[in-house]
């Protein structure tokens, strides 16, 4: 059982950090709103409780100042996410300035340029939209997909956080494009920044209870971390609030500081004017669906239920994430370890407990180390979970006994629950376009239909009637959207990123490169004899920050350099086990001399039903290394890696 070996389940939770001292942002029972936290005493041990600085750093004997990375200063100065982006928007120029630059991230946007121009730096913005569990109503769809022709390059990208993402919006447009999402049903708010980011859950529309109970959760927990200012109304709308009434169950959970949680009086009761030290990522589900990659989130939720199917409460994890440098070893991927158990009426006070204790301990001075997965890491689960508490206002119960996790992409036919189906669609690296987008576009308009986004960036049709399903099967077959069984099983699982050419932190191609990575994959496939319905899960990311997860890949492919990738192996098609690192700058022309004698051997050494995963990492790196380092193709056709 997945409970038993929870300890085991959290590789990277017997990894300690050695990093210096540090306490975060005081509480609201100390620092009164509007006073700067740079001026609070300094604590001088780590161990205190009554004093405690706002930035995590050490202080020069003698000073009272505390390091804080510049990004702090700009939250800090904002006017909650307000200057000087209000400032910056009104302005000729193609871009905005450095400050503004941080802060149009929490309203759902990230500028970037193109880098295929060369000589001129060609300034465009990213938008990306905010789903919990991947909701998307058919109005959004529909004005989601104008957008994209309108204003963007002509494509909606579908995100491993079950959202949308615009490119190419130029920023004289920023306004008319958020305005149109906001009126529309969506939101970008949040959607990137130091902030809980968007929440995932199973997005298969069953009406099972658990998933329903999972779904809503997601639902509440989004709401409850929202941000309360108002700037993101102030700056796209006009002040005008066009928001849904919220359940008074989170009103209540947001505005409790029965354990000194809030910053009473502050237009930002939870995060205040610092919010968090990095962004924050959580994840619900249900026991054995883990299409949403529960153990690499800051928090993973999981629904318990009794005999009777009846919801109870929530197993939680934390201390997920898959960012890192590369050659940095004090930086890794992280997987969440077992936190405990709490009651159903208790999830938002548990949620918000640990969302506090990182917004007063998590690091501010070097945005490297500010995620929740590094102070765990630091004090140990032990240590978290007695903190935690001490906002929480109780014991967190004993961790639940869970059934294995298995992958679900929730693609082809289903039976919603309701006597409607849903028709879950593969969509190769999330992007489309063209004659897909066309068609999706006028199914989604003929029939009326909701969609929704999964974390493995494709799409589900949902509340279709059986007597459409023909008509809807054979549009989406004539564009080349295929039932499960016809796709090839390697792209069911990949995933890339973005990357080249517009994300400034990618060194090499991801998602434009990975079709020709997944096809010279079978290519290796067929030459060593491997069936095609064999499969290995595959993600490829142009930067060490693992935006698709490369982390908890079978094979994780990692930009690092021109060309050039770091290869991960080790991870399970479950996705319960961290991949490792297995080799540095490989060229892409040099793939096949690494692939071809890790699956030779894989084909004609593994175990009975042995993953690819599992077998790199029972025979054991130093091994598979010589094994490639000395490779000669059977067939007489290959090189040697070295030669």
């Amino acid at each position: 059982m997945a409970a038993a070996a929870a300890g085991g389940v959290a590789v990277g939770a017997d990894q300690r950090v050695q990093i210096h001292g540090f306490q975060g942002l005081k509480s609201s029972r100390s620092i009164p709103f509007g006073r700067s936290p740079r001026s609070l005493p300094v604590a001088t041990s780590s161990s205190s409780s009554s004093a405690v600085t706002s930035v995590s750093s050490p202080i020069k004997p003698g000073t009272s100042d505390v390091k804080r990375s510049k990004v702090e200063l700009f939250k800090e100065q904002s006017d909650f996410l307000r200057y000087p982006l209000n400032e910056e928007l009104t302005t000729d120029a193609p871009n905005i300035n450095e400050a503004a630059t941080q802060l149009i991230k929490f309203h759902g946007s990230y500028q970037q340029t193109d880098r295929d121009q060369r000589g001129v730096k060609a300034y465009q913005f990213m938008l990306r939209t905010k789903n919990p569990c991947g909701k998307v109503p058919n109005q959004l769809y529909l004005a989601m997909d104008d957008l994209a022709d309108e204003f963007g390059i002509g494509t909606l990208r579908l995100t491993t956080r079950q959202t949308f993402q615009l490119h190419g919006i130029v920023k004289k447009n920023l306004k008319t494009v958020m305005s149109a999402i906001i009126r529309n049903m969506g939101s970008t708010l949040g959607a990137c920044g130091d902030l809980n980011r968007n929440v995932l859950a199973p997005a298969a529309p069953y009406t099972k209870k658990e998933y329903v109970f999972a779904q809503e959760t997601a639902d509440n927990i989004a709401q409850l971390l929202t941000p309360q200012s108002g700037a993101y109304y102030d700056l796209w709308v006009d002040g005008e609030k066009i928001m849904s009434a919220e359940p008074p169950e989170v009103v209540k959970a947001r505005n409790d500081n029965s354990h000194e949680t809030n910053f009473p009086g502050s237009p930002e009761p939870i995060y205040g004017a610092q919010f968090l030290p990095r962004k924050f990522k959580i994840a619900v589900t249900v026991p054995t669906d883990n299409s949403v990659d529960i153990l690499t989130n800051d928090v993973g939720v999981v629904v318990v239920s009794d005999d009777n199917g009846e919801p109870q409460g929530f197993n939680i994890y934390v201390g997920g994430g898959m960012g890192r440098t590369h050659r940095v070893q004090a930086t890794f991927p992280r997987l969440g370890e077992p936190l405990g158990y709490v009651p159903k009426e208790d999830i938002l006070y548990a949620i918000k407990a640990i969302v506090v204790t990182q917004r007063e301990n998590g690091r501010r001075d070097d945005r490297r180390y500010s995620r929740m997965k590094y102070l765990i890491s630091e004090w140990g689960i032990d240590k978290f979970r007695t903190v935690a508490e001490q906002y929480y206002g109780k014991k967190f119960e004993p961790f639940r006994e869970l059934p294995e996790w298995e992958f679900k992409s929730h693609l082809g036919w289903h039976e919603q629950g309701d006597g409607a189906l849903f028709c879950g669609i593969h969509i190769d690296n999330g992007r489309i376009r063209e004659k897909v987008k066309k068609t999706l576009r006028q199914i989604i308009e003929k029939y009326n239909l909701n969609v929704r986004i999964t974390p493995n960036q494709n799409l589900i049709l949902c509340d279709i009637h059986q007597s459409w399903r023909q008509n809807i099967a054979t549009a989406l077959a004539e564009v080349g959207l295929l039932e499960p069984k016809d796709v090839d099983p390697l792209n069911v699982t990949a995933m890339a990123c973005p990357a080249l050419p517009l994300c400034p932190l990618a060194t090499t191609e991801a998602e434009r490169g990975i079709p020709d990575i997944l096809k010279r994959v079978r290519a290796v496939f067929d030459k060593v004899g491997l069936n095609y319905d064999e499969s290995v899960v595959i993600r490829v990311t142009g930067c060490p920050n693992g935006c698709a997860r490369p982390y908890m890949a079978e094979l994780g492919l990692v930009g690092d350099g021109p060309n050039s990738y770091q290869i991960w192996l080790g991870g399970t098609p479950n996705q319960t086990t961290l991949a490792k690192t297995f080799m540095d700058k490989v060229k892409v022309q040099n793939l096949e001399k690494v692939f071809e004698p890790l699956f030779y051997n894989w084909k004609n050494e593994r175990q009975e039903g042995e993953s690819f995963g599992s077998f790199t990492s029972r025979i054991g790196f130093d091994k598979l290394q010589e094994l490639v380092k000395k490779w000669e193709d059977p067939s007489g056709n290959g090189a040697k890696l070295h030669s």
